[in-house]
């Protein structure tokens, strides 16, 4: 019996259900699709810790890993015909793309009398298994976080002590190359793969973990996990994470971050079309600047450019990173809505179009979390200023500093106020190029014309 073990959002083999069910079906041909729609169109970091963490999943299947380009759709029924396989097994996938690709694929694997066996998911609790009593989905995070802990999760599972790799088959099929891995231009990723993830893991629940709490929403420390980009390509399960978390205020607070992975996830399973579209759709009509002046400031934000250091010093860190600190992401994603006016969707492709962990339900939702068309109860009066939120959250003004050369000779709390300085642009720093005060009672205004205010 020969099976076909189909990786999506699953690049490990520690904590992976969909394998250990292959593996008791008999021997498995491993299997890796890239897709060129979805791999040609996405960033460079995306594309190239993608390329990273395949090759870290070749090394520790023995280089059993099969790689094949196309469309899933034609490539896993030609695979499944050339291995003569018995079954296709597979983590199932709940983002619309994914779940409709999947429902394709087993209608065409149907009609070779093979069937597509999803086992498991990227998430502790698959989406839709949390609900209200009457069964309706969640769209407020707090009773949803609350019922998730009561429904519970399995512990990880073990991987098989021998994993029957279906070598003479694998060699006989062959396999196609990785892409090349595109040139990041001094871009620099976090290390790929399930060592690497768990490597990281261990480190932060060993250095950061206790005091989450306090400080998580700081991006001069390194007070974060920086778990996104594992998560997001599977090499570690949310399982494996939080199997390790206790009852310690820093465990609480960090668990709570993990559900909202899941809850996201959830609003979009029920909520698909909010893939691309408004969840409240109020905010359809909602008026943003559009036009030349607009193009410039939606430049400006992209280049890290607007004259608001903590906003900027975000942008830039997407650009040599490829990933941005959670608290900073709000900020700069504030700013473009509320500051700029401009629509929460351009920020959302942006990011995804860059970020190494970009997640779609995640991306999504967090983008109207924040444009006050999502989950938010109560977001229309929710207007971050860059500049106290900076000074906050980074007092000392290091974080701004690491990313804007053309700051680093003021000290201190100055790095966030270049203006009231008098060497403050001496390096080239641009202007502000918009008033916040201005712009805040702009965004109020505009809100209270479509109603949302109570």
């Amino acid at each position: 019996m020969t099976s076909l073990l189909w990786f999506r959002r699953d690049l490990r083999l520690g904590d992976n259900p969909a394998l250990n069910a292959a593996c008791d079906a008999g021997q498995v041909v491993p299997l890796f699709v890239i897709d060129p729609q979805f791999f040609d169109t996405a960033g460079a970091a995306m594309r190239a810790y993608q390329v990273d963490s395949l090759s870290a999943l070749a090394r520790a299947c023995g280089g059993a890993l099969v790689i094949r380009y196309g469309d899933p759709r034609d490539v896993v029924p030609q695979v499944v015909k050339e291995i003569a396989a018995t079954a296709v097994h597979c983590a199932a996938d709940y983002e619309p793309a994914g779940a409709a690709r999947d429902m394709d694929v087993e209608a065409r694997l149907y009609e070779q009398g093979v069937p597509l066996v999803r086992t498991g998911s990227p998430y502790a609790v698959a989406p839709g298994r949390v609900a209200k009593a009457d069964g309706t989905p969640y769209r407020v995070y707090s009773p949803f976080y609350k019922a998730w802990l009561v429904h519970g999760w399995r512990g990880p599972v073990n991987p098989p002590a021998d994993i029957p790799w279906a070598e003479e088959l694998i060699a006989r099929i062959g396999s196609e190359p990785l892409p090349a891995r595109p040139d990041l231009e001094g871009m620099v990723l976090l290390p790929a793969g399930e060592a690497a993830a768990l490597q990281r893991w261990k480190h932060f629940a060993e250095t950061a973990l206790m005091d989450y709490a306090d400080n998580r929403d700081r991006p001069d420390f390194d007070s974060t996990s920086q778990m996104s980009g594992y998560l997001r390509f599977g090499e570690i399960h949310v399982r494996t994470m939080l199997a390790d978390l206790g009852e310690f205020k820093g465990h609480e607070v960090y668990r709570k971050e993990l559900a909202w992975r899941e809850f996201y996830a959830d609003v979009l399973w029920n909520n698909p079309a909010t893939e691309h579209d408004y969840l409240d759709q109020r905010f359809v009509g909602m008026r943003y600047n559009t036009g030349p002046a607009a193009q410039e400031h939606f430049t400006a934000w992209t280049q890290g450019r607007t004259g608001y250091p903590i906003v900027d010093a975000g942008m830039r860190q997407l650009q040599r990173e490829g990933w941005i600190h959670n608290r900073v992401r709000m900020i700069v994603a504030s700013f473009l809505v509320k500051d700029l006016h401009l629509e929460w969707t351009q920020g959302a492709e942006w990011f995804m179009r860059y970020l190494r962990d970009a997640d779609v339900a995640s991306n999504q939702h967090g983008w109207q979390w924040t444009a006050g068309c999502g989950t938010d109860a109560a977001p229309y009066f929710r207007v971050f200023n860059p500049t106290t939120q900076g000074l906050r959250f980074d007092p000392e003004g290091a974080y701004i500093r690491e990313y804007i050369p053309e700051l680093r000779h003021l000290r201190g709390p100055a790095a966030h106020e270049p203006w009231d300085e008098l060497d403050g642009y001496k390096h080239g720093y641009p202007t502000r190029i918009v008033d916040h005060a201005t712009e805040r009672d702009e965004s109020l205004a505009r809100y209270q014309e479509i109603k949302v205010a109570p």
